[in-house]
């Protein structure tokens, strides 16, 4: 009679196929009595009747009679004549799984540096445990039928990318952290994320045991936009400014086409070069324009901070000049005394000659010195009659 019973035991376990999964689910209902549940030393089992969790079942070797596990009386099937009872059995791993990947878009940002609008995206690793089966089953998994981890994992990651999302557009955002070179802060990232995931976890019955090989990264096509323009701020730095790195550029491509044969350079385009090349051989003005700020990206400085114009120097007070020399007044000869005499002066200062003289014919006035009247042509000294 025990060799009878003892075959028709059931054994109930998961089977090898299935022993990597989070949860599996035991596919039959109608559990016969006195089978065999055979537990996993990193697992447990768990039992549903109608969506409420009745029982759990720790790792070793269980028969399933009321009278060794008294939560099994809930679930006898008077159907069976009590040879049977009707439950959900829940297989839930309790070790760690590693491996587990994670990744996608966090969001667009600005990059403070730059004013450019780009789309950052984020790529892990972690390893998640389960601490409590029964919020699992209960909040998580319910009563549908998980065929493999990614119904869990999945969900996980949405967690930890949203989180990881927080964590470092807030850094950004402050203008704390570069957008180029962010693998440099991938420990404080992981810091920030794991305990404020596992938060989040912890109403499921999860959490993340180790979180690693964080990459955040741009979308491809914004990565090159930002590199370029890296790249043309130092050039452009280094040539002094926009316009002489324009100019600097124009000249290569004409000595490159040149070079070709000045098949690809077109008397337009060298006339512009050769332009170019007068305004930059000609000596630069006393203020130099500022260089333009650097981006602040990773290992490229502190962006350029425009200095204020500084006041020009007070200017020296002019040296008093020299005083003119008087100019040298007009004289005229005095006709009765050659004396020189100042021209206007109605009377000689040696001899007191009247200096003024008279037409004798039409009465004008005369200079001193005039041989002719200017009105009527009369001599101004008569011959003695």
């Amino acid at each position: 009679m025990g060799l009878l019973n003892e075959a028709r035991r059931e054994f109930i376990a998961a089977p090898d196929s299935s022993k990597g999964q989070i949860v599996y689910k035991w596919p039959d209902q109608n559990i016969r009595k006195f089978s065999r549940a055979i537990v996993e030393p990193d697992a447990l089992a768990v039992f549903m009747n109608q969506g409420q969790v009745m029982g759990v079942l720790n790792p070793g070797q269980h028969t399933l009679d009321a009278s060794e596990l008294p939560f099994l009386g809930m679930f006898v099937d008077w159907a069976s004549s009590s040879n049977a009872f009707k439950a959900e059995i829940y297989f839930v791993g309790a070790r760690e799984y590693p491996h587990c990947r994670f990744g996608g878009r966090l969001d667009e940002v600005q990059d403070p540096q730059t004013g450019l609008i780009v789309t950052l995206r984020a790529f892990g690793e972690y390893a998640l445990r389960v601490l409590d089966p029964v919020k699992l089953i209960v909040n998580l998994v319910g009563t549908v039928d998980v065929t493999n981890n990614e119904a869990i994992t999945g969900w996980v990651a949405q967690q930890l990318l949203k989180v990881t999302r927080t964590a470092i557009t807030t850094q950004l955002m402050s203008g704390a952290w570069p957008i180029l070179g962010m693998s440099m802060h991938s420990p404080e990232i992981e810091a920030a994320t794991m305990p404020a995931a596992n938060e989040q976890l912890a109403d499921y019955g999860l959490a993340i045991a180790r979180f690693g090989n964080l990459d955040v990264n741009l979308d491809d096509d914004d990565n090159a936009r930002l590199k370029k323009l890296a790249g043309d701020t130092a050039y452009s730095r280094l040539a002094g400014g926009f316009l002489q790195a324009a100019q600097a550029e124009a000249l290569q491509g004409a000595g490159e086409g040149m070079a070709q044969g000045g098949g690809a350079v077109t008397p337009m385009f060298l006339g512009a070069g050769l332009g170019m090349a007068g305004q930059m051989m000609q000596p630069p003005p006393q203020a130099q324009p500022a260089p333009p700020p650097g981006p602040g990206f990773a290992g490229g400085g502190q962006g350029f901070v425009q200095q204020p114009p500084q006041a020009p120097p007070p200017a020296a007070p002019a040296a008093a000049a020299p005083a003119a020399a008087p100019a040298a007044e007009a004289t005229m000869e005095c006709p009765q005394c050659h004396s020189a005499v100042r021209v206007g002066s109605k009377f000689c200062g040696e001899c007191g000659t009247p200096m003024a003289k008279h037409c004798t014919n039409c009465n004008a006035d005369l200079s001193a010195t005039a041989k002719f009247c200017a009105e009527c042509g009369t001599p101004a000294n008569p011959p003695p009659a």
